[in-house]
């Protein structure tokens, strides 16, 4: 079941329903998919990753060539749209349960469907799960959200955050042995003047 913060509008459910099974037969679990008005065309914005989390380039690039096949079959957007698969990044959406009991602990931005005590936006330290309620510590103490309650929640970008993150790809690296120390050292520049 593809709940609002994976597929927010009719359409957004649809194309979940068309592409969960192609990412999960894959390996891949779709985090997020929303169709966007872009500036020529509309943009399919789907975000992926394994189980355990994590997702290289390469294999969103697998993702993207799976996707567009079946797209091209199914057909479902009128107009022209560009793909773009990517990962959920650092300061991620948390759109399933279990991301966050993931992150328990980092800083979280919530907004509810409904006003709850008076406000619809809690930011604060994620405390886990309870059931079906996600907790998050604010100045006035810890709250219960029901999940079902959530519109958007995303983890706030921290030195903390990014310090994990980093540490948790360095130890994914060590795991597959693609531990290259110099991977990020060099940037490739290319220039933009034509002839």
């Amino acid at each position: 079941m593809t709940n609002d913060l994976i597929a927010k509008t009719t359409m957004d459910r649809r194309m979940a329903d068309i592409i969960t099974p192609v990412i999960e037969d894959m390996g891949f679990e779709l985090v997020r998919v929303r169709l966007m008005s872009g500036k020529y065309d509309d943009i399919l914005q789907i975000m992926a990753e394994r189980p355990e989390g994590g997702i290289e380039v390469d294999q969103c690039a697998e993702i993207s060539l799976a996707l567009s096949a079946i797209l091209d079959v199914e057909d479902p957007i009128e107009d022209a749209f560009t793909l773009e698969v990517s990962s959920p990044g650092i300061d991620r959406p948390l759109t399933r349960i279990k991301d966050f009991a993931t992150f328990e602990g980092y800083e979280a931005k919530i907004e509810t469907t409904e006003l709850i005590d008076g406000r619809r936006r809690f930011k604060g330290q994620l405390a886990g799960v309870e059931g079906d309620e996600v907790l998050i510590n604010i100045q006035e103490g810890t709250v219960g959200l029901q999940f079902d309650w959530l519109s958007d929640a995303k983890l706030v970008l921290t030195d903390e955050l990014i310090a994990e993150m980093l540490r948790q790809r360095k130890n994914a690296d060590k795991k597959t042995g693609n531990l290259d120390e110099t991977k990020f050292d060099e940037i490739e520049t290319t220039s933009s003047e034509e002839d």
